[in-house]
């Protein structure tokens, strides 16, 4: 059927929709499965690490301290790990759509396990559903909001920009609840609490999904049929490889996060020269891959510090941080609520000032070197509280310094995967792209494993260390701007 009498709209293919904030209606959906996916998992990493290290009389586990942050940094590197996954599955087998809604699934059964399930098993189960599930989700959730707009569609910034506001508010509100249910009958209602937001999301969106664009569906390069016995086989073998290591112990939870620090950093490199040893690139492409190298090891490096929010910060918040508001103790996730709010605050405030500045706007090495350093100073701003007394950091201390993070994450954050995709060359698109989750998966990873030598009673070493380090990595960079974007050829 035809266009009724009366309708405006151009006969161009696009979506011309604009009942959600002007935006297509399809846009509500996948802003809802986000919101809950993103509420049940930061609710969930909220809690994590005290359920690990808390005593077995406190609701916990008892596990080692060292051991637990391990498990966090490790479990937080395979999430960006199984994005790689998640994106091969939907171009050679399912189709974004369809990845992202068995992956929610697959992310409530998690969450389930982790509720139910007793002991270290329930927490193993849970974490590796979770992980895999949410790798697939973030993956693809990005690509089907893509699908809504035509490239030229003008509402196309503003409906990404709406989509990272689901993100950042289901962030800001899962520790929140989780944390009041965790610290008021127990860690298994938190839980639960992460698995029925995952169900509401789920809930809404199976009735909206048949509502999303066709492309959402599409299999961009489909599988061979006579090639997918094979793959079965290598799936199979290298869960066998997996389960043979875990038995025999090569595989355990106190040596895990050096493991996929040592995988993450492996598969980088084998990306890194399949790329650049290509004959099917020319000598522009391959110098613009060569100028993101520098650009991947300052974000390895930012990012193994400012995921030590769920590390550090959680030991920090449960031990020294004083959060006692007029009598009342406020629950230690809550902290992990804090930098939403100011991502929510400042990334329009960010996007109004690179808008404004135009061409003039710092190019992408700067911006990543400015973000390493003052994530370093960031670190350098716990020392005035450095070895003080149980419970004497000032809360508003914390918020401070949560500030800098904020500001420090959307110099690096946002730029980081546009810049990527700017260098990338036309036939290595996804691998660029999965490079830049590599390098968030191994900072990630590394934040968990730098975790074992914080000390509560004797941080000045860490803190100092850790932020100089930052420092100098940011220095370093900013020295080398100029030989930097001679190998980028043309892109800032």
């Amino acid at each position: 059927m035809g266009p009724t009498a009366g309708t405006t709209a151009p006969d161009d293919g696009a979506d011309h929709d604009a009942r959600f904030f002007g935006q297509p209606w399809a846009l509500a959906h996948i802003f809802g499965v986000e919101m809950w996916e993103r509420f049940s998992f930061y609710g969930m990493q909220g809690i994590l690490l005290i359920y690990m290290y808390y005593s077995v009389s406190e609701g916990g586990l008892g596990i080692d301290q060292a051991t637990a942050t391990g498990i966090v940094g490790a479990y937080g590197g395979t999430v960006y790990l199984s994005t790689i996954l998640g994106a091969w599955v939907a171009d050679r087998l399912l189709g974004s759509e369809r990845v992202l809604f068995f992956s929610a699934w697959v992310i409530m059964a998690g969450h389930i396990a982790l509720a139910l399930l007793p002991n270290v098993w329930g927490l193993g189960v849970g974490l590796i559903l979770v992980a895999v599930g949410s790798g697939g989700l973030k993956a693809n959730a990005t690509a089907v909001v893509g699908t809504l707009y035509t490239p030229k569609d003008p509402r196309r910034d503003a409906g990404f920009s709406l989509f990272y506001l689901g993100i950042n508010l289901g962030a800001f509100l899962g520790p929140i609840v989780t944390g009041a249910l965790q610290s008021s009958v127990g860690f298994h209602w938190g839980f639960g609490a992460a698995a029925v937001g995952m169900a509401l999301g789920l809930v809404q969106y199976s009735f909206g999904r048949k509502q999303l664009p066709a492309a959402s569906r599409i299999v961009a390069n489909p599988l061979p049929a006579n090639r997918r016995g094979v793959m079965i086989g290598i799936a199979a073998a290298g869960l066998i490889v997996i389960v043979v290591l875990v038995l025999t112990g090569v595989i355990r939870a106190d040596n895990l996060s050096g493991i996929v620090i040592l995988v993450t950093l492996a598969a980088a490199i084998a990306y890194f020269a399949v790329i650049i040893s290509s004959r099917h690139i020319g000598s522009d492409d391959r110098s613009r891959v060569i100028g993101f190298i520098p650009l991947f090891i300052v974000n390895v490096g930012f990012w193994s510090l400012y995921q030590q929010q769920f590390t550090v910060l959680t030991i920090y918040s449960d031990q020294r941080l004083n959060r006692s508001i007029l009598g009342w103790e406020m629950p230690v996730s809550w902290v992990n609520s804090i930098n939403p709010i100011f991502v929510i605050i400042l990334s329009g405030v960010f996007a109004a000032v690179w808008t404004k500045l135009g061409d003039r706007a710092p190019s992408a090495p700067v911006k990543f070197s400015l973000g390493a350093m003052i994530m370093g100073v960031a670190f350098l701003l716990f020392l005035p509280w450095a070895n003080g007394a149980p419970n004497s950091t000032p809360l508003l201390a914390i918020v401070l310094i949560l500030f800098v993070f904020t500001v420090a994450e959307l110099f690096i954050s946002p730029p980081g995967l546009s810049v990527t995709t700017k260098l990338a060359p036309e036939r290595f698109h996804t691998q660029m792209v999965a490079l830049y989750f590599l390098s968030i998966a191994l900072g990630t990873a590394i934040a968990g494993w730098l975790a074992q030598f914080y000390n509560p009673e004797d941080e000045v070493p860490y803190f100092t260390i850790l932020g100089a380090i930052a420092i100098v990595l940011g220095l370093a960079l900013l020295a080398s701007v100029k030989p930097v974007l001679r190998l980028m050829r043309g892109v800032r």
